[in-house]
């Protein structure tokens, strides 16, 4: 707003700036939909609606005032809430399922210390639910991690050929598998992956090749 004001005249920033302060504060925010500073005592017109002799008019239009505002307020949460819950699946784990569980750098440094380590790794027990965003899962000791995780860490495993979604795949968190490519030549047998490299899945990859250099 001040660079509108000023304009070339950059010099003069110091003699706009109250002025673009006072038409910033007087701005109606969209919530309450009301001017925040606007006076309700101090009136030019005594022909305004806000001029009421009578102190239970007056009490009364604050109170319809207030609950206006109020009510503005409930209809713009009701609007963020359904953009932030919009495409969202609302799920719902209980204890003794099975699930994936994501391993994040921040909380898994040694397990995600190469982009080509596994993102995944499960499944792992649900041994406590401790409220819809929060599940205690029964986790190898050598982890050394609190058992505890989100909800968005978590995927239900569907059986052996249950697959993680595209998340836990190699693109995720802005890394670039593009110039990576697989060491294979015309006598050595390829191994076709389906879904995201898993430590489970690591492992049946290692005991194929196994079984074919046997």
């Amino acid at each position: 707003m001040l660079r509108a004001v000023l304009k070339k005249n950059l010099k003069m920033w110091e003699e706009c700036l109250p002025h673009v302060e006072f038409a910033y504060n007087r701005q109606c925010t969209p919530p309450p939909s009301f001017n925040p500073r606007a006076p309700i005592d101090l009136l030019p017109l005594p022909t305004s609606e806000r001029v009421h002799h009578d102190a239970k008019e007056r009490a009364d239009f604050i109170l319809k005032l207030h609950k206006t505002t109020k009510d503005n307020i409930e209809k713009m949460n009701e609007r963020y809430r359904d953009v932030g819950n919009k495409g969202r699946k609302e799920i719902n784990l209980e204890p003794g399922d099975l699930v994936w569980l994501h391993l994040r750098k921040d909380r898994f440094p040694d397990l995600r210390k190469s982009k080509l380590m596994p993102r995944a790794d499960g499944p792992f027990k649900i041994i406590e639910k401790i409220n819809d965003n929060a599940y205690k899962l029964e986790l190898p000791p050598e982890f050394g991690v609190s058992p505890i995780f989100n909800i968005a860490d978590l995927k239900l495993y569907l059986g052996e050929e249950d697959e993680l979604e595209s998340r836990t795949t190699p693109l995720q968190e802005g890394e670039d598998d593009e110039g990576i490519s697989p060491m294979l030549t015309s006598d050595t047998p390829s191994v076709v992956m389906h879904g995201p490299l898993i430590r489970a899945r690591a492992r049946q990859l290692n005991q194929q090749e196994l079984r074919r250099g046997t």
